[in-house]
């Protein structure tokens, strides 16, 4: 019998893998608003952390020349692309930890699924795959959409409208930044180079704005961030920085020649709706989910695994 496992499953488990350390990020980001830690701290530390982890691993690798040689040819696209799929994907997301719960904000992230299928004909003209597939697709993901909105409508009944926009429109600019970045990198280097040389790149390339953002912070006399932010900001760089991020990457690598595949991968993020949800309820004690929120888990959680059965 072959026990071998398929490259498209061993992407789906990679990214499952992946969406476990990533619900590290919302709920510890969240623990940092509830404190009173800085969105632009929370945000930047993170990346300032991941640079040194990733620079030893290319380094043990030897694959730092190699790298910079291709970070050369192309700078400009490299710090536009890793702004967008870096920069603009997590600084929303933790600005919008202040406003929504951690398992609520990860529901609300999982549009990055529809906003992949949307953004894959206009970046990427080869597409593989048949029209029905992408019409499968299209549908499984919009029962995902549909799981997010039912899960909003209790959190709209309880807040102002002002703070579910802050909440909610800041982690749909994210959830389009992150498969942009990520797709026009993969494009842009085009197999060239491995998971933690591009990690490595695409952080290197987004300090100008991170650096930008603390120069606003610091001039606009905000505090700096305490001891428990620090080692907060380490947490998250370490689990959902460099490993998730690293497992995510090798996942899309895996599938990125074939479009069906690779909205498979990235529907396994959904699942990062239950973790967040039980770390929320266990760390943090939050209260469980009515029945909307119950509800929209469900429809979720169907169309990640609809997702993953047509693979």
């Amino acid at each position: 019998m072959n026990t071998m496992i398929s490259p498209s499953n061993k992407a789906l488990w990679l990214g499952l893998a992946a969406s476990l350390l990533f619900s590290v990020t919302f709920i510890v980001n969240r623990l940092m608003a509830l404190h009173g830690g800085s969105w632009i701290w929370s945000a930047s530390l993170r990346f300032y952390w991941m640079l040194p982890f990733f620079v030893l691993i290319v380094w043990y690798q030897n694959g730092l020349s190699l790298l910079f040689r291709e970070m050369k040819k192309n700078l400009l696209q490299w710090i536009i692309w890793s702004t967008v799929g870096f920069g603009l994907f997590y600084a929303p997301l933790t600005y919008s930890a202040a406003y929504t719960p951690s398992w609520l904000l990860a529901s609300t992230w999982q549009f990055t699924i529809i906003a992949g299928i949307i953004l894959s004909p206009l970046i990427n003209r080869n597409v593989t795959g048949s029209p029905q597939t992408f019409r499968s697709s299209a549908l499984f993901s919009g029962i995902i959409l549909l799981g997010i909105i039912v899960m909003q409508v209790r959190h709209a009944e309880a807040l102002p409208a002002k703070s579910i926009l802050k909440g909610v429109i800041p982690v749909l600019v994210a959830a389009f930044a992150y498969p942009l970045g990520n797709r026009k990198m993969m494009q842009l280097t085009n197999g060239r180079l491995t998971v933690y040389q591009r990690v490595l790149g695409m952080t290197l390339c987004s300090l100008p704005f991170w650096i930008m953002l603390n120069l606003y912070e610091i001039s606009a006399g905000e505090a700096i961030p305490s001891k428990d932010q620090y080692l907060q900001t380490f947490i998250v760089a370490l689990f959902s920085g460099v490993m998730a991020t690293a497992l995510f990457f090798s996942a899309t690598d895996l599938a990125r020649k074939n479009e069906k595949q690779l909205a498979a991968v990235e529907a396994t993020q959904s699942t990062e709706v239950l973790f967040a949800l039980a770390g929320e309820v266990i760390f943090l004690g939050s209260d469980l989910p009515d029945i909307y929120g119950i509800t929209g888990i469900a429809l979720v959680m169907l169309g990640m695994t609809l997702h993953s059965l047509k693979n």
